[in-house]
């Protein structure tokens, strides 16, 4: 199953959260600040074994103060700086986040909308590929998860357009 949720990702109790993380899986501004403040400082010191992560790729840490077991942290690629890939990239994004979670037994997770914000994704095509990726691994590679959802806080807006794309996209 998977639906359009008007909840805050710190707060949820799921398996796993993503986080739409930078580059160095710091704490940032927006959901991935949230998460860091939400989890503890042991987050972002286990976050420090990891280095400088590509984009497209994600990693997997311990949810330490949150109800989540799990953080996984995925990097997107910068809309604004036009590269080539950056479609294919995003995708990568959902795609490994979801590996990781199947391959460590996760049930549920929940997904922040991935780039949208100061990587400047235009909300359709980022919305669009979020569930494109989504229902395509549930559908093709998935052995354990059973519930995503895409977190959008207060926002009923952005909840409409996932839940809309949800029901009308086809893979």
């Amino acid at each position: 199953m998977i639906k359009a949720v008007l909840e805050d990702i710190t707060k949820m109790d799921v398996d796993a959260i993503v986080n739409s993380a930078n580059e160095r899986l710091t704490p940032g501004a927006g959901v991935s600040g949230a998460i860091h403040k939400a989890a503890g400082k042991e987050l972002a010191e286990e976050c420090k074994k990891y280095g400088k992560i590509e984009d497209g790729n994600s990693v997997i840490t311990k949810g330490y103060n949150l109800k989540a077991k799990y953080v996984i942290h995925t990097v997107a690629p910068k809309y604004y700086l036009e590269q080539e890939n950056r479609e294919e990239l995003l995708r990568s994004c959902y795609k490994t986040a979801l590996e990781l979670a199947d391959k460590n037994s996760c049930k549920t997770m929940a997904f922040p909308a991935i780039g949208i914000g100061i990587y400047k994704w235009p909300v359709d095509l980022g919305l669009s590929i979020a569930v494109e990726e989504v229902k395509g691994y549930l559908k093709k590679d998935n052995k354990n998860l059973e519930t995503i959802y895409f977190a959008c806080r207060n926002n009923e807006e952005l909840a409409k357009k996932y839940q809309d794309l949800i029901d009308t996209i086809t893979i």
